[in-house]
């Protein structure tokens, strides 16, 4: 079986308590709630059902809504990818913040972007993650310093998200050039050997420093070719009916 969708192995016995009870619809919680968001930024931890739970009482108490831990967990979630979490937490989202041209109901600090404004990058970046464009990831989040401000509380970011991308990858291939998988990393030099071979445990066959080479990446049940043989096991008597109707003379 499958690990279950509201399991979390770090998840605190208090938090635990609140989203097995009725608190999780208290108001009260939310502050709870919020300061365990900002533990997960902090040490890497992630739980998306007690996040789906925060959204949803933003959903039933607009007035509690802090748009600083909404964009956190959207980033969170940008973490676990391919999973569909983004989407998930998207959804919980009013309608007004999604749409592209929108303002947020909440006015931004100094220097802070509006929420929506937030959302529709940060869902920029899901796009991107989602169609496996991942040199178009890095060079979209370098692009703009409001994606550094948005990524900013979530500890680890890039490296997690490296690790997302080396983790989809070995699913797909077997080999891939150094110089295709140095753009889905964004990194070069030793910092790619360092991450591709004590990170990932994979090997690079030839090649020096500068995009030439093949690394290679170990069988594992995902990426290994197998055939497929289909046998199809029906009986001529079960057309027997079939064929007896299409002889048989219209009334």
């Amino acid at each position: 079986m499958g690990i279950p969708f509201d399991y979390a192995p770090d998840r605190p016995e208090h938090i635990d308590v609140i989203l097995n009870g009725l608190d999780r619809y208290n108001p009260e919680t939310t502050a709870v709630f919020q300061d365990y968001v900002t533990q997960q930024c902090e040490d890497r931890t992630y739980d998306c059902y007690a996040n789906l739970a925060l959204l949803k009482l933003y959903q039933f108490n607009p007035h509690l809504t802090r748009d600083e831990t909404t964009t956190n967990i959207l980033v969170k979630a940008l973490t676990v990818f391919p999973s569909p979490d983004f989407s998930l937490c998207l959804h919980l989202l009013p309608p007004h913040i999604l749409s592209p041209n929108s303002t947020s109901l909440s006015s931004p600090a100094a220097g802070d972007a509006p929420l929506s404004e937030a959302v529709q990058k940060l869902n920029t970046l899901n796009t991107l993650l989602s169609c496996a464009d991942y040199k178009g990831f890095w060079t979209t989040l370098d692009s703009d310093d409001l994606y550094a401000d948005l990524v900013a509380d979530v500890s680890g970011f890039e490296e997690l998200m490296r690790v997302r991308i080396a983790v989809s990858v070995s699913q797909t291939c077997r080999e891939v050039e150094r110089g295709v998988l140095e753009g889905w990393l964004a990194l070069g030099g030793k910092e790619f050997e360092r991450f591709v071979g004590e990170v990932c445990g994979w090997g690079i066959d030839g090649g020096e420093v500068g995009g030439k080479g093949v690394v290679r990446v170990p069988v594992n049940k995902e990426n290994e070719a197998k055939g497929t043989v289909v046998r199809e096991n029906v009986q001529f008597n079960q057309f027997a009916r079939m064929i007896k109707r299409a002889y048989e003379q219209p009334a």
